[in-house]
């Protein structure tokens, strides 16, 4: 009996396979813990029209971070910051800081998880980070933290 798994079975196949297996097994143990469909034409359908979906969302995404990287890519956002008599900052810049300078910036959303700085900003001056926004997608751009009046 051909079924589509509707999760990854350990020794039978991974989600979204379509798969040929014993009648029992299907009966008694995919279908009945709702592990599996019967792959009818109706269930195929349904499932190339979800797996369709899917490709457009991933395509969609990285068309996004294409867009993004090659507006951030290489430019410098500043910052002015408070800092002590010896010139550490209090606190440090952050992720957060960053993505929420992105946005005054440009409009773009940015989460603050996929941008990486090389070593922490606790002082002034120009520091290098990159933002990895989708798996290949990547832009460089610096920041600069100037001492607040």
């Amino acid at each position: 009996m051909k079924v589509i798994l509707l999760q990854d079975v350990q020794g039978t196949g991974k989600k979204g396979e379509v798969k040929e297996v014993k009648d029992g097994y299907a009966r008694n143990c995919l279908i009945k813990q709702k592990l599996a469909v019967e792959a009818t034409n109706a269930n195929i359908n349904i499932l190339e029209g979800q797996q369709a979906h899917a490709q457009h969302k991933i395509d969609t995404d990285i068309a996004n971070a294409k867009k993004i990287a090659e507006i951030i890519d290489g430019k410098t956002f500043s910052t002015a910051m408070k800092a002590g008599a010896n010139g550490k900052l209090f606190g440090s810049v952050t992720g957060k800081d960053i993505s929420k300078m992105i946005k005054d910036a440009h409009g773009l959303d940015v989460d603050k998880k996929k941008i990486v700085l090389k070593n922490e900003i606790k002082t002034f001056g120009t520091f290098e980070a990159e933002a990895r926004l989708y798996n290949g997608v990547t832009a460089k751009f610096k920041v600069q933290v100037t001492e607040a009046q």
